[in-house]
């Protein structure tokens, strides 16, 4: 029997409040529910989830995941378009990450056109609203 894959879903900033949250962008379903179905979906792979406002604590999981996770699944969210420090610890680990987004970033505001996550990512999904986490850890198995 294949040894099960270990995936880490990290959420930044604010994607604490997803179901209350400006639903229009980004739906009305909170992620603990939405995590539930994840797992239902993916049995045979062990998902865990963080979710923090911190940039630090962001970055303190993604070195931790380092030799421990088979892949991330990173939506930094707002620190996307701003943290150095959150490229460069991706960078620094052997652990793939999959860059998430649930809007099109593309397709709002400019700033938010500017990732310091995807240059480091095996990979970026935008703009399939919560679906996105699903097709990031498919990319994984």
């Amino acid at each position: 029997m294949a040894q099960e894959l270990k995936i880490l879903i990290l959420n930044g900033p604010n994607l604490n409040l997803l179901g209350k949250r400006e639903p229009g962008i980004y739906g009305s379903q909170s992620f603990g529910d939405y995590f539930s179905t994840l797992q239902f979906q993916f049995k045979e792979t062990e998902l865990s989830y963080f979710q923090s406002n911190s940039e630090g604590d962001l970055i303190t999981k993604i070195q931790e995941a380092d030799g421990v996770f088979d892949g991330i699944v990173l939506n930094a969210a707002a620190y996307t378009h701003t943290s150095v420090g959150i490229g460069d610890a991706i960078a620094a680990v052997s652990v793939p990450v999959v860059e998430v987004h649930i809007s099109n970033t593309f397709a709002r505001e400019a700033f938010r056109h500017q990732s310091y996550v995807s240059k480091h990512a095996k990979g970026i999904i935008v703009g399939f609203g919560l679906q996105s986490y699903e097709l990031a850890i498919k990319s994984f198995l």
